[in-house]
């Protein structure tokens, strides 16, 4: 149906107009799937909450305290709440804004009086004034798009803002795991060093006891002692690094827990994580907090280049008031005390020596820079899951061979002992088999606390987290 005036079809026509560029976000060449990874009746990442994917139930408690506490993921929220706050100032700069005002004055004011007898003389009155309006002070009619598109910025911004909330959400879990992983490794190499610790003061208190019945010179014993020192000072690093790594804990959960009461899990049992299915390279535009905050933000500044080229055009606003004015108070609300306005203006600035095609300028080069963000950011998403999954694959096969080191590494220091006990080889063979062994498990628990934080990495890199 035509509008039934020009006019009605002219505003039509000015009040769509929007000088924002609509363009979805550019295209990033992506691989149809990752290299390596197999079909796998598993879910994918963000099917599958953080409560779900971790099986130890201590590391499930300090996860949990970290969300409710850290300091950072407050201030994350923080920040959602400002931007929500200034999305709903732009959104109200979309309507007209109503003033009510009333007031009431005692005045006194001089007045001349012209009397034939006496002269002029100058006498006083008083009076009441009653006042009442209402006014809409100025309301810009959006023609060109400028306050719609700012409005739309600050919901893309407001947007952005949550998906950094989640971002957030998914790194202070990652962090709280690796650390604590990193302490689960230290403990037990402590345990491992304790135990290296009491067997080799019991093999030096042999040697002594060899030295004394004049079987094995003082060089064996001196060996036998070097042994016991290396354990000791290596237990005391062990010592240091589960010290540093429950502070770095207490740090990101915002405050000390009681984690007597829940029994962690061995890094070496199984189960730790809920078998996960990479998915596609495309999902990750869709699963990973990153990249749809980068999308927002791209969306934003389309928005805030509208805004600047509509400033190029001329502003109209309105504006109009209605109200009473009346000494008496009783006869304030009527008709002959009735005072009413309207106005219009159009305001645009001549000589601004090239400000507002310079900020369309600036909104231009901005948009570029978020465009090269973008595509940065899900190449890099795409390179975190590859390379999480070949480190995967790659230390599953570095702890197998390690375990079969540590088992030769074993017999070859029983046989080495056996060897010295029977006179057939110096104590030193025995020092370098048990070194060897010693240095061995210590790499295999760094191998295991390795292959558990790489695994966090990947369920952070597709995106995991239900219910972020």
């Amino acid at each position: 149906m035509m509008p039934r005036s020009p006019c009605l079809l002219l505003f039509g026509i000015l009040a769509a107009c929007n000088f924002a560029p609509q363009q979805p976000p550019p295209t990033v060449d992506l691989p149809a799937r990752f290299t390596g990874s197999a079909d796998r009746d598993t879910a994918t990442a963000e099917q599958v909450s953080w409560q779900q994917f971790f099986g130890d139930p201590q590391l499930r408690l300090l996860i949990g305290y970290a969300l409710q506490h850290n300091q950072d993921l407050a201030a994350a929220f923080a920040r959602i709440d400002q931007a929500r706050a200034f999305y709903r100032i732009e959104q109200a700069n979309q309507l007209p804004r109503v003033d009510v005002g009333a007031g009431a004055s005692r005045n006194q004011a001089p007045l001349a009086v012209v009397d034939p007898a006496f002269g002029n003389s100058t006498r006083t009155i008083e009076f009441n004034q009653f006042n009442a309006q209402v006014a809409v002070t100025s309301f810009e009619l959006d023609f060109w798009g400028r306050v719609r598109n700012l409005n739309q910025a600050a919901m893309h911004q407001y947007l952005a803002s949550v998906e950094g909330q989640r971002m957030f959400h998914l790194s202070l879990i990652a962090n709280v795991a690796a650390t604590y992983y990193d302490a689960r490794a230290s403990e037990e190499g402590v345990d491992l060093a304790q135990r290296t610790v009491a067997a080799r003061q019991y093999a030096l208190g042999v040697a002594r006891d060899r030295l004394d019945a004049g079987v094995t010179s003082t060089v064996d014993f001196e060996q036998a002692s070097i042994l016991l020192t290396q354990a000791r000072s290596q237990l005391a690093e062990m010592q240091r690094g589960v010290a540093e790594a429950w502070n770095r804990m207490w740090v990101l959960v915002g405050g000390h827990l009681d984690l007597h009461a829940v029994q962690p899990n061995p890094i070496s049992a199984a189960g730790q994580f809920e078998n996960l299915s990479p998915g596609l390279p495309s999902a990750l535009l869709l699963a990973r907090p990153d990249i749809r905050q980068a999308e927002q933000r791209l969306a934003g500044a389309d928005a805030n280049i509208g805004a600047a080229r509509a400033a190029l055009f001329p502003s109209i606003s309105l504006t109009g008031s209605l109200g009473y004015a009346s000494t008496e108070l009783s006869r304030l609300i009527s008709g002959p005390n009735q005072s009413w306005s309207m106005g219009a203006g159009i305001g645009m600035p001549i000589f601004d020596y090239g400000q507002r095609r310079a900020a369309v300028d600036l909104a231009v080069a901005q948009h570029a820079e978020l465009v090269a963000n973008y595509t940065k950011t899900v190449q890099s998403a795409f390179s975190e899951v590859a390379t999480a999954l070949a480190r995967a694959q790659r230390l599953g096969e570095q702890v197998k061979v390690q375990a079969e080191a540590i088992e030769a590494q074993q017999r070859l220091a029983e046989t080495a002992e056996l060897r010295y006990m029977n006179g057939i080889s110096i104590y030193l063979e025995v020092m370098d088999a048990r070194r060897n062994l010693f240095s061995a498990e210590l790499q295999m628990l760094t191998l295991r606390a390795a292959a558990l934080q790489n695994g966090v990495q990947l369920y952070v890199a597709l995106g995991g987290g239900a219910g972020l």
